[in-house]
């Protein structure tokens, strides 16, 4: 289940988005009565408890969020391409930096106890919201319903591409999302966190492949 909304301005009980972007990385959120975990750029993260709720900022970046139904085990991963491939060598390399996002997320749902065969997939994020670059955002989005394809790995739900940042609210427990579309006025902070990320990644040698389970 995904519920959405377009949002307004910030209020006490919704965290402006420079706070999701920064700041603490765990605080307890009395209204979900969850324990609030941020993935950042270029991060994941796999629990099994039912009252952690993950939280991200996406705009060009995508994020998949991963679960078994059955173990509750499950988990989120941040991440985008690099958009010049020129310190990468070729296309595919940049591709080969995806995989690995994707790799490192799925093997450590396996590792906790998870199977393959019961995977939950929501994938989201992927709009266009950087200035000077060619719809990275959209080729994100492609990479990662393209990578999930090949692993015949169903999606159950997405929410890809456009315009808008969104906010990802995500309970592993239970596989509820809450994903909230922001305002343009919330851009500014996104934006310098995302480019700095796209700006490392530029010139950061990917890991080695990893192999599924």
């Amino acid at each position: 289940m995904i519920k959405t909304r377009t949002g307004r301005r910030a209020t006490t009980a919704t965290p402006p988005t420079e706070e999701i972007v920064t700041g603490s990385r765990r605080y307890r959120d009395k209204r979900f009565d969850a324990v609030v975990v941020k993935v950042f750029p270029g991060e994941h993260y796999v629990t099994d408890k039912e009252d952690e709720m993950l939280v991200t900022v996406l705009g060009s970046c995508v994020a998949a969020c991963i679960r078994d139904p059955k173990t509750g085990v499950g988990g989120m991963n941040h991440f985008m391409l690099p958009e010049n491939f020129s310190h990468w060598g070729n296309a595919s390399d940049s591709m080969r930096y995806g995989n690995v996002a994707m790799e490192r997320l799925i093997n450590d749902v396996l590792i906790r106890g998870g199977a393959r065969r019961r995977l939950e997939i929501k994938v989201f994020g992927g709009a266009n919201v950087l200035n000077g670059v060619a719809k990275i955002g959209h080729r994100n989005a492609d990479f990662v319903e393209e990578y999930l394809a090949a692993e015949n790995l169903p999606i159950a739900a997405s929410h890809l591409r456009g315009s808008l940042p969104r906010r990802v609210h995500y309970f592993p427990a239970t596989g509820r999302v809450m994903l909230l579309e922001l305002p343009r006025a919330d851009h500014e902070a996104l934006v310098r966190h995302e480019t700095s990320y796209k700006s490392k990644i530029q010139v950061e040698p990917v890991a080695g492949s990893i192999e599924l389970f």
